[in-house]
């Protein structure tokens, strides 16, 4: 026979009800009645039934990541898979399942999210990019709904988010690079539909400014978060007839097709070319050779994110709560951009 709330309740010696709140996490219940109760269920081998929790409650104890629809980018970039474990860790700790959904295009995201909330199999959303002008971000800010945004919105400047100071990193990874003595310098940046990749390119160019040096247009180029796309802003920064002495990348992954473009063409880093890059993967240090990289947090990034929703979802009247939580950054220094230009 299947065991009830009611037997974990006389065997823990607790009300039905207070079980019933250690299940949805209730944050009136103590950490020590929630351990015993929890202790006891599993001794008894007890499981909730979560569609009947769910009708009563009005709540499914599931979070929704919605991915970016490149899938190509997500599963051959570490952030974004390293981003998914801090969200899945955190939403397991505090009892919540995770599902994922994707889209094409905007339309299906936006059809996605919403056959999800409407149907009440999510209580909210994480959304792992910004984007400008996002539907996804005007249907769940227009309806009310609970969710998370890693990165900034420019719209809506209110809404829950998790996210760097993306400007202050880019500018702090390109007086690094001056502080060696280089005054021409590069950026490869990301989709320029991007926030990130908006505030890291002004970053980049405010640092150029404080420090007195010239930008040039033909010295930033645009690409994807992939190595194809560092590859090919090697091949054309390789090819000017002016090129830059060191380049800001807006990813590690990017960086390392940049070095895998100069290693086939016989070109060392840093002596021929210094290179700092964001995210600071645990492959950056492994490459050949180490590469500089932003440590940008990427686990406390998506463990924040899951946190934030979560708490917004059980206290959904509290409003005091911080809306924007900023996770620091912090410069890593290998042997990439380990190489000061000669003085003339």
């Amino acid at each position: 026979m299947a065991i009830t709330i009611k037997d974990v309740a006389k065997k823990a010696g607790v009300s039905p009800s207070t079980v019933s709140r250690v299940l949805s996490n209730h944050p009136r219940i103590s950490t020590e009645t929630s351990k015993k109760v929890k202790l006891i269920m599993e001794q008894m081998g007890y499981h909730p039934n979560i569609m009947a929790k769910s009708l009563v409650s009005k709540t499914t104890n599931s979070i929704c990541i919605m991915l970016p629809k490149s899938a190509e980018e997500l599963f051959s970039n570490f952030f974004f898979m390293e981003l998914i474990r801090g969200i899945v860790t955190q939403a397991g700790r505090l009892g919540y399942d995770v599902l994922i959904s994707s889209g094409a295009n905007e339309k299906e995201e936006v059809e996605g999210v919403s056959r999800l909330l409407n149907g009440r199999r999510v209580d909210g959303v994480i959304l792992l990019y910004s984007r400008k002008d996002d539907p996804v971000i005007d249907f769940l800010h227009d309806n009310d709904h609970n969710f998370v945004l890693i990165g900034r919105s420019e719209q809506y400047p209110d809404i829950l988010s998790v996210d760097n100071d993306n400007v202050q990193a880019s500018y702090d990874a390109t007086k690094h690079l001056i502080s060696l003595g280089h005054e021409r310098i590069g950026f490869v940046s990301g989709p320029p539909e991007l926030i990130v990749s908006k505030d890291r390119l002004k970053g980049y160019l405010t640092a150029l400014h404080d420090s007195g040096l010239e930008s040039r247009q033909e010295w930033i180029v645009e690409g994807e978060f992939l190595q194809e796309s560092g590859y090919r802003a090697m091949s054309f920064f390789m090819n000017l007839p002016d090129r830059p002495t060191a380049i800001v990348l807006i990813d590690d992954v990017v960086a390392f097709g940049v070095l895998r473009g100069l290693h086939e063409l016989k070109y060392k880093v840093p002596e021929d070319l210094c290179l700092i890059s964001f995210n600071n993967i645990p492959l950056s240090e492994l490459s050949t050779p180490p590469l500089s990289s932003i440590d940008i947090g990427i686990y406390n990034l998506g463990y924040t994110a899951s946190q934030v929703l979560i708490q917004s979802i059980q206290n959904s009247n509290d409003k005091t709560y911080q809306k924007r939580q900023v996770i620091p950054h912090r410069l890593i220094v290998r042997e990439s951009s380990m190489y000061s230009v000669p003085k003339n």
